[in-house]
């Protein structure tokens, strides 16, 4: 039973992934999963008790693992979704975000759309990520334009495009476990003699994105820094 807890939660990611569950099937999955899990722990106590000589060591920390695991990744996905805003469009700018041009097509059929998700998301954001504000560098545009690409590049991002005029950078982050698909844009902007940088990061699926997208700004943000830095 421990072993049937712990498929039924792992295995969701990657069925959905290659598109042969929906994402519906996914939350029923960790649903029973967790059922499960807590069958197969009252089951292990009950053998504990009253068939103690029938149980060996390493059948019980299996079973222990196997269940933890079925129920850690879900109660731990539904903390993280309480402790965060419900939102999955995150920008720096929350004035004028950067839009998505080459992406565009890409989230047709998203549904999340590809517009700003409004001033709602923005003061939500304000509350839950006071810290994401635009950046300010020294650098020249195509200096930040090639080292935008390069943490892109080094984060695993795929580049969709890259136009130094405009001082625009598009990608796509997918996830490793459900291969959630995540768009990000950067924005450089001339401002006197600094550049302005603004990240946006928009998921196309899901009402609450669990903070991956302000953690990915914040990724961004830290290898960018480090890529100038040498």
């Amino acid at each position: 039973m421990s072993l049937l807890a712990f498929l039924l939660v792992v295995l969701t990611g990657p069925l959905y992934k290659y598109d042969i569950i929906e994402l519906s099937t996914v939350f029923i999955g960790f649903k029973y999963g967790i059922f499960t899990a807590v069958a197969a722990l009252v089951l292990l106590a009950l053998q504990i008790i009253f068939k103690r000589n029938t149980l060996t060591l390493a059948s019980a920390a299996i079973a222990v693992a196997l269940s933890a695991v079925a129920l850690g990744l879900p109660l731990s996905m539904l903390n993280k979704g309480k402790s965060v805003p419900p939102i999955h469009d995150i920008s720096t700018d929350l004035i004028n975000p950067p839009e998505f041009v080459a992406i565009a097509p890409l989230r047709a059929d998203a549904p999340n759309p590809i517009a700003y998700a409004g001033e709602a998301t923005a003061a939500q954001q304000r509350q839950g990520y006071p810290e994401l504000k635009t950046l300010s560098y020294l650098q020249s545009k195509a200096e930040l334009v090639n080292a935008v690409e390069q943490a892109a590049t080094n984060l695993g991002w795929e580049l969709a495009n890259t136009d130094t005029s405009e001082g625009v950078v598009e990608a796509t982050d997918t996830t490793m476990w459900f291969g959630f698909e995540d768009d990000v844009v950067v924005r450089i902007t001339d401002i006197g003699n600094k550049r302005l940088v603004d990240i946006r990061s928009k998921s196309r699926v899901g009402g609450s994105d669990l903070g991956k997208n302000a953690e990915r700004i914040h990724g961004f943000i830290k290898e960018l820094d480090s890529i100038l830095v040498k």
